[in-house]
């Protein structure tokens, strides 16, 4: 599951990546990137809603 979900947050990072762009920044350079922040919210959703459906599967049984 882990090289799956590595594999998949790769992907969607690159594309993610080739979509938005360059940087656009004034002054301070930011800590993370845009594409960065973005793939780390889908990220985030992601595992969210599976982790839900896991735990209403686990509280049916």
């Amino acid at each position: 599951m882990t090289q799956d979900l590595d594999t998949l947050l790769t992907a969607l990072y690159v594309k993610i990546d080739d979509e938005i762009g360059g940087t656009r920044w004034m002054g301070r350079p930011p800590l993370l990137t845009d594409s960065e922040l973005v793939c780390l919210a889908l990220a985030q959703a992601l595992l969210r809603r599976y982790r839900s459906r896991h735990a209403a599967r686990a509280a049916r049984r």
